[in-house]
């Protein structure tokens, strides 16, 4: 296998050895299997590697040849990415993409040069089975011995845990259930909204169909270290300085990661050394790794504290012996705060996850029409609009600078009209300083890494897109099963541009490939695997193209991962005949599965069920509502999603026709329109077999932390264009008929599957009773 060119000088710098000779053959066997396990506080069904979470670190020396026989005895098949290590293509473990799956009761064995060193990890590539357990730590040691002065070691993989199946929680997430944040007290309800004075900032945020600013997803009970929730590690002496070499393994938690005592030196990320820092408070988004050294005091022990990004919970490590060192608690994320910031910026958000024609991309298009808007004071001169970063704060302006000394020439002509008149556009920008923390300019490599300016260069613009109603994730509005690959030739300088146009954070992974991550220090700019993008804003890097086949390029939230946001990098190259059982279609179809879900109210007054099964663009629906006064109505309908908010529907409407008696049912062929409307309104324009059109909206809104209230209107005309209109109880003819359906109410969450109700109806009158999602 060919050393990557962009490795070279910093693989030097290590005292790394460009020659692959293999001096020693080291050798490992990972068992991967279904077992019960306690995390946080009950027993469920998770998956180990050699009989634990995390599984077993892996060691090998840079130069020597990797064997690692991984065998399956589970009843699903599985797969293992080595994640970050640079290897043949059909080792790197994505399954149907790059290598076949690990079929139950099978051993796959993997077999590749080891051409680097540091702190890497590994983990499943098959569906959510990351987040039940199967990740692990590999750490390579260097040909030439450390450069690096410690006395000791220690791996510490962060990860988080949910007792619930993964599937379900995906499923819980697309149906739109708000339970995640209020268990966690992330919600926003309109009560403290109003209180916090930022009703403005609540409507402004609904006009664009958001609910708030979203920055986790799921509830976790536990996160981990290593494991544990806590961990002891008393081993470590007075004075002793010991590398930690830490991995976040998270499913879908980033954290921020604090010590006590002295503020520890930072040494390396994703693997390859950086020029030390000393660095307390520091943020690592998921899949990404850092090293850093910690000298022991002479009294007490460390803390080592990782926050979840959300404040939700977080996980402890004390190292040495005595009195705790205390590591400093990074303040709460303020939601109802963010929100009044970004109401004050001139941003439009929404962007959509998927188009109606997912084959015109327009991703300039896209990027000029959402996100940060800029006036005219802040429009650069000399430059194409659409290659500018929108309202700049200190990460954008960095990585200004690294783009501009790497620009083509004939992107250069008209350097001294490329000042920002920032001053002019305080009050637009003042919202943008929640980011400012989430950018590497702390890093800086210590060999230079820019690429051949000889080299031909790609520019590649992805926006990263998302849409939290119905949880399908995507880049340039496009998801993973409706998405063509990216196509790149060997020997390009490929420079790809992530404008983030959602409210998440999206740590980007490209496997078989170290990136230029542009920051402040333009040709020391650092080499990354993995690159967090904060929310609207962007995020530059470059590689060098040097490989062949196909490589995947994906967000490391899984949820974010399986619902859409991951793409395939193509070189173009014939496919390995090894796959040719195993098409990659399977692997691009992983975010169009389709998902169920129910709820049924059972109330004094009547009963009503609702069934929906969904996938990217079609969803069926079942609703009957049975009320004890014996009005009934029952609908079946299938719908088409043209794109994100706008969907036709066709079905079957049953309904009596008289009132208090279902001796005389009514069956309706029914057709129409369904919207999201802004502000959040369900909106429903349909027409029956007998030309009679309906309008329906509903909505619902939480106002307190565990109460919701919603509503719905129905108003069905009736101009007798089929059959003859009689008044009520008399034969004589009228020209038209309205009938008005209404119905309100107030809901309790109890827990993730169970809320008390109240309602009234027009039609079946008021009651109450106990609301069950299943």
């Amino acid at each position: 296998m060919k050393i990557k060119n962009i490795l070279i000088v910093v693989l030097l710098t290590l005292g790394a050895s460009s020659v692959l000779a293999q001096t020693d053959t080291t050798v490992y066997n990972l068992t991967i299997r279904q077992e019960t396990v306690n995390k946080a506080g009950k027993e469920t069904m998770g998956m180990t590697v050699n009989g634990s979470i995390p599984g077993p670190t892996i060691r090998f020396k840079e130069g020597d040849y990797a064997v690692i026989y991984v065998k399956n005895e589970m009843d699903v098949e599985t797969s293992v990415h080595w994640h970050g290590l640079l290897l043949p293509n059909f080792y790197d473990g994505v399954p149907y993409l790059t290598t076949p799956p690990i079929e139950p009761g099978q051993t796959q064995k993997y077999e590749f040069p080891l051409i680097q060193s540091g702190t890497y990890w590994y983990h499943s590539h098959t569906m959510l089975q990351e987040q039940s357990g199967v990740y692990g730590s590999i750490i390579i040691d260097p040909k030439e011995g450390e450069t690096l002065e410690y006395d000791k070691e220690l791996v510490m993989v962060l990860s988080d845990w949910t007792n619930q199946k993964p599937r379900n929680v995906l499923r819980n997430l697309k149906r739109g259930n708000e339970w995640y944040n209020i268990k966690k007290g992330t919600a926003t309800p309109l009560n403290q909204v109003i209180a916090r004075g930022a009703f403005g900032a609540q409507l402004n945020f609904w006009r664009q169909r958001m609910e708030s600013a979203d920055i986790a997803d799921i509830y976790y009970p536990a996160f981990l270290n290593n494991g544990e929730e806590v961990q002891e590690y008393p081993q470590f002496e007075p004075g002793e300085k010991v590398r930690l070499r830490i991995i976040n393994g998270a499913a879908s938690s980033q954290f921020w990661m604090t010590f006590g005592g002295e503020a520890p030196l930072l040494v390396a990320a994703d693997g390859l050394n950086v020029v030390p820092v000393r660095r307390n408070k520091t943020f690592i988004g998921i899949a990404e790794t850092y090293d850093f050294i910690v000298t022991i005091p002479n009294e007490g022990k460390i803390e080592f504290r990782a926050m979840a990004q959300d404040g939700s919970g977080h996980s402890q490590a004390y190292l040495g012996k005595g009195k705790i060192l205390a590591a400093p608690v990074v303040e709460r994320p303020d939601k109802i705060k963010m929100m009044q910031q970004m109401a004050k910026m001139n941003m439009r958000m929404g962007a959509p996850a998927m188009k109606f024609n997912p084959s015109n991309e327009e991703p300039d298009e896209m990027m000029n029409n959402w996100g940060m808007q800029m006036d005219s004071d802040m429009k650069m001169e000399g430059m194409d609009h659409s290659k500018m970063n929108h309202g700049m704060n200190n990460q954008q302006e960095t990585q200004m600078e690294g783009i501009k000394q790497n620009m083509d020439h004939s992107q250069m002509g008209h350097e001294q009209d490329m000042e920002m008149k920032v001053s002019k556009s305080e009050d637009q920008m003042a919202g943008m300083n929640m980011f400012s923390e989430y950018n590497y300019d702390y890093l800086k490599a210590p060999a230079n890494t820019v690429i051949d300016d000889n080299q031909p260069v790609r520019n590649i613009l992805l926006n990263l897109t998302g849409n939290m109603w119905r949880y399908i994730w995507s880049m340039n509005g496009v998801p993973l099963s409706e998405a063509d690959m990216i196509k790149i030739s060997k020997g390009e300088k490929v420079r790809i541009t992530f404008n983030n146009l959602t409210m998440m954070h999206h740590p980007m992974h490209l496997h078989g490939h170290f990136f230029r991550v542009i920051n402040k220090h333009g040709d020391y700019s650092p080499l990354k695997h993995t690159v967090n993008v904060p929310p609207m804003q962007k995020t530059v890097i470059e590689f060098d193209a040097n490989e062949d086949s196909d490589w995947f390029l994906h967000c490391h939230v899984l949820y974010h991962m399986i619902g859409g946001m991951a793409r395939a990098v193509s070189y173009g190259t014939e496919r390995d005949p090894r796959l040719e059982k195993y098409p990659a279609e399977i692997l691009f179809g992983e975010a169009n599965h389709f998902y169920s879900w129910g709820m049924a109210d059972v109330a004094s007054h009547m009963t009503e069920i609702n069934l929906v099964s969904s996938n990217i663009r079609n969803q069926f629906n079942l609703n009957a509502e049975v009320g004890y006064n014996e009005n009934m109505e029952t609908e079946f309908t299938y719908e088409r999603y043209l794109y994100d908010y706008f969907r036709v529907f066709a079905g079957v409407n049953v309904e009596n026709e008289i009132q208090n008696s279902l001796d005389d049912l009514s069956v309706t062929a029914i057709a129409g329109i369904r919207f999201f409307t802004p502000y959040m309104f369900n909106l429903d324009v349909r027409m029956d077999n007998k030309l009679r059109p309906e309008i329906r909206v509903s909505r619902e809104i939480m106002i307190f932390p565990r109460t919701a209230i919603f509503g719905n209107y129905e108003y069905q005309a009736d101009f007798g264009l089929v059959n003859n209109l009689t008044e009520e109880g008399s034969d004589e003819p009228v020209d038209y008929k309205g009938e008005t359906t209404w119905s309100a109410g107030v809901e309790y969450f109890l827990s993730r599957n169970f809320s008390l109700m109240a309602s009234y109806d027009n039609r079946f009158g008021a009651g109450g009773g106990l609301s069950v999602r299943f």
